[in-house]
């Protein structure tokens, strides 16, 4: 904010006081509390603080830096600049049913929901699931067939939709042929609204971006698509690895590890707006390599094995999920995170990471993801 000088309420009556004592060197004047000019003078400093005030606001209002909500919302709209808006929470969710003897379909739009209720889920439509039929609309459980999993989009976006795995317990509307719903891996993309610390900084970069064809253009333009998104972005070779002057490749995450061809399209096409002119290039998703863990731990006096288990699955899950693409994932911080789950942890022992005891690596076009968390 600008350097103003501000006062406080004691400061003006006694900056009244000495002036008008100053000027009246025959009369001694009395500032007592009850007197006229003590009431003169607190009404008029009363006035001159809440004036202050306003200044203050005003200067608050008219700083990026020190605007909030939508007053900032409005500062930045004159520079054609929006705050991001929450992304919702995707995942995957199981269908099953006790008897499989018919066919059953479970249509696209079926909401799902946590136990408690207070966050729902939609099936959405991908093509690319083998269970999906066109035209009866929905994914199809064939006779013998007991479960099917699909994806689904949280109703509400924002990070209140990311459950823990087991949460989705509900079938809101009744699908039949299906009896049971549930998620085997929590929720963990779902993301509220940019705050105004974030507006901020990103709004430096969109202004460092401006009129420029450089990496930086490209990575504003990726991260200004949603919430959530990482990117790498390797340039004069192909995806192949092959050297190719003028043509750069662009892997993207959205927080899920695996962004759909909807958003993949959109990322291009925010590419393309500010892309070298002359330049070509490719959007691709991530490769998932997948991180299967198992550990035994024992646990002090005291505490719930069980429940010590599930602290130790969720940390495990939640770190192993953190990682950014091309980042790879120590075998020896297995059991940091395990030990940092809970201070009922008292030993970790027999740790394998996808069957062995060495790190799993990631190349710059993949994204290690977790799998089973086979704690014990």
């Amino acid at each position: 904010m600008a350097n103003v000088q501000t006062q406080s309420l004691t400061q003006m009556l006694q900056n009244f006081a000495s002036t008008v004592q100053g000027s009246v060197t025959s009369v001694l004047l009395n500032f007592n509390i009850g007197t006229v000019l003590r009431a003169l003078g607190e009404a008029t400093s009363g006035i001159a603080l809440w004036l202050q005030g306003l200044i203050l606001q005003m200067l608050a209002l008219t700083r990026a830096s020190t605007s909030t909500g939508a007053d900032l919302d409005s500062w930045l709209a004159d520079f054609g600049f929006a705050r991001l808006p929450a992304s919702a929470a995707t995942g995957t969710v199981t269908f099953s049913r006790f008897t499989p003897t018919a066919q059953a379909v479970i249509p696209v739009g079926t909401v799902v929901q946590t136990t408690d209720g207070s966050q729902q889920f939609t099936v959405n439509l991908d093509t690319m699931n083998p269970a999906y039929n066109a035209t009866l609309g929905g994914y199809v459980l064939a006779a013998g067939v007991a479960s099917v999993s699909v994806t689904v989009t949280a109703v509400t976006p924002g990070s209140a939709a990311n459950v823990l795995a087991g949460s989705i317990s509900q079938l809101s509307q009744s699908v039949p042929g299906v009896d049971t719903v549930t998620n085997a891996a929590a929720f963990t993309n779902g993301v509220d609204a940019e705050s105004d610390a974030d507006a901020r900084a990103r709004f430096v970069t969109y202004l460092a971006s401006l009129s420029k064809a450089t990496k930086a253009a490209i990575g504003n333009a990726i991260l200004s698509v949603q919430q959530g998104m990482s990117y790498v972005l390797v340039e004069n070779q192909t995806y192949g690895g092959l050297p190719q002057p003028g043509y750069f490749w662009v892997v993207v995450n959205d927080g899920s590890g695996h962004p759909g061809s909807t958003l993949l399209s959109t990322v291009s096409n925010a590419i393309d707006a500010v892309r070298p002119i002359g330049s070509t290039f490719g959007v691709f998703a991530p490769v998932t390599v997948t991180a299967n863990v198992a550990m035994t731990i024992t646990t002090a006096s005291g505490y719930t094995h069980s429940a010590v288990v599930a602290l130790v699955q969720t940390a495990l899950q939640n770190y192993i999920n953190s990682l950014s693409i091309g980042q790879s994932l120590p075998y020896t911080r297995l059991s940091q995170v395990a030990y940092d789950a809970s201070p009922g942890v008292t030993s970790v022992t027999a740790v394998t990471l996808n069957g062995g005891t060495a790190d799993l690596s990631a190349t710059n076009q993949q994204l290690i993801v977790a799998g089973t968390m086979g704690v014990v």
